[in-house]
This record gives structure tokens, C-alpha cells and sequence, in this order.
């Protein structure tokens, strides 16, 4: 399933589309050049078009209207701990080469997690994350992640790491089988807004006790119409995509 989901991905990569019309085009060329001609004008299209933002964005903003942003004052009595997933950290390889930790755009997965302990210190915290890459090397997510906690002094027997799982169904299901976990207490779950549906609906098929704890929004209420940039523009429709895929695909296999 695993090696699957990586194929999958594949998809979800817009420019790939954009690539295999342009392969289509060469080998029309000699053959039929029209059909070469209308492939090239639909490639060049839809490369302009995924820089427009609005439309990515609207699909990100339906996934990250899940779950409501949780006040920063809000009154945390009665849950066991934080659980943070994978995702915010440099991929291992680049992690290794660096003695400071290495993170990416999802950091706020990590800062919101540090936050949450410094005001209430009395809760527990698991990060759950191996190596998602399909052919990874260096250190695990959780070392990785256990790095950046440690330089902000956040340490202690509170801080559990769960370094083996490669997805969020084993995040769900490998965190669970950590000893001293009791998954039918109230914990926060703490992911990125639009991979907030997806983790849901997997940690509480597994049984978990969870509540939404959004971070790292990508959208407004509304985007411009004036916004364009290719380079946002792919990495929004590649977010959307993944999740939309990734979806469908637990929902299909009973994940969810």
C-alpha cells in the first residue's frame, strides 16, 4: 500500500501533466502535426492556468474549513496530551548534512507544539513520524523532530517519539501501540488544516480520542483574482491533489 500511495502521488504533480501533453505533441509531430499543434496550445494552456491561484486555493480552503482554529486561550483541561504528525521537518538526507534542525514550510506543526507545552506543561506530547520518502536515509522525522524540540529546551520524560511510521494511517495505528498511551483519553491532534480531515477521520476509525488542532493554514477566506505565480500555483494544486487522492484512497481501502 505503501509503494502504491507513492505511484499515486505521481498524479498529483500538475507540471507532470503539463510534460506528458508535451510528450504526446513530439510524438505526434511527424505523424500528425495538427494533433501535435493542439496538444502544444492545450500545454501551454494549462501551464498558465496553474498559476492562477484562485482555483488551487479553492480547494485548499474546502479542506482547511474542516476544523476551526482553536483559540490560543483556550481552556485545555482534561486532555492527556498532544499529538503531533510528521511533516515539518527536512528530508533526512539533508537533515544529516547540518547540525541545526531543518525545517520546512509546515514548521508551525513543530512552533504550534512548543507553544502548546510552554502553556500548559502538563501535558503529554507524541510525534509521530519514520520516513515517509520511498527510498529515505539519515535520521528518522522523529529524530529529526526531537532535534528542533531539544534547541528550544523542550525536553523531558513528557516528549514521546513514535519513529516508524511511514503514513497516516500508521501514525494512527503505530502511536496507539506506544506503551503507557491510552488512546480513550481526550488528546489534540496537531497537523497541517488541509491534512486535518484526512488524520481525523483515520486516528478516530482507529479508535483514538481526538480533537482538531488546525495549524498551518494556506489560504484566506478569499483569494484575489489578481493572484498569479507558477511556482505557488503548482505547489497549491500538488497540496489539494495529494489530500483529494489521499482521501479517496483511505475512504476506499476502510481507513476511514
Amino acid at each position: 500500500m505503501f509503494l502504491l500511495s507513492k505511484l499515486l502521488s505521481l498524479i498529483t504533480q500538475p507540471l507532470g501533466w503539463v510534460a506528458a501533453l508535451l510528450l504526446l505533441a513530439l510524438f505526434s509531430l511527424q505523424r500528425k502535426p495538427q494533433r501535435a499543434q493542439r496538444l502544444l496550445v492545450a500545454a501551454l494552456a494549462l501551464l498558465l492556468l496553474i498559476g492562477w491561484q484562485p482555483l488551487p486555493d479553492l480547494l485548499v480552503r474546502q479542506l482547511e474549513s474542516y476544523y476551526p482554529e482553536f483559540a490560543p486561550d483556550a481552556d485545555l483541561r482534561g486532555f492527556a496530551g498532544v499529538i503531533v504528525l510528521g511533516g515539518a521537518t527536512e528530508s533526512g538526507y539533508v537533515s544529516a548534512a547540518h547540525s541545526l534542525p531543518q525545517v520546512t514550510d509546515g514548521a508551525e506543526r513543530l512552533t504550534a507544539a512548543v507553544a502548546l507545552l510552554q502553556r500548559h506543561p502538563a501535558l503529554y506530547m507524541v510525534y509521530s513520524g519514520g520516513e515517509g520518502a520511498l527510498l529515505g536515509s539519515g535520521p528518522s522525522e522523529a529524530e529529526r523532530a526531537r532535534a528542533f524540540f531539544a534547541s528550544l529546551g523542550a525536553t523531558g520524560p513528557r516528549m514521546r517519539y513514535e519513529a516508524v511510521s511511514r503514513n497516516t494511517y500508521e501514525n494512527a495505528v503505530l502511536t496507539a501501540k506506544m506503551d503507557g498511551i491510552d488512546i480513550t483519553q481526550r488528546w489534540l491532534l496537531v497537523t497541517s488544516a488541509w491534512h486535518m480531515p484526512r488524520s481525523m477521520g483515520t486516528f478516530q476509525k482507529a479508535g483514538w480520542n481526538v480533537t482538531a488542532y488546525p495549524v498551518d493554514f494556506r489560504t484566506a477566506p478569499s483569494t484575489p483574482w489578481t493572484e498569479y505565480s507558477l511556482r505557488s500555483g503548482v505547489a497549491q494544486w500538488q497540496l489539494a491533489l495529494h489530500e483529494l487522492v489521499g482521501l479517496f484512497a483511505y475512504r476506499l481501502t476502510g481507513r476511514i
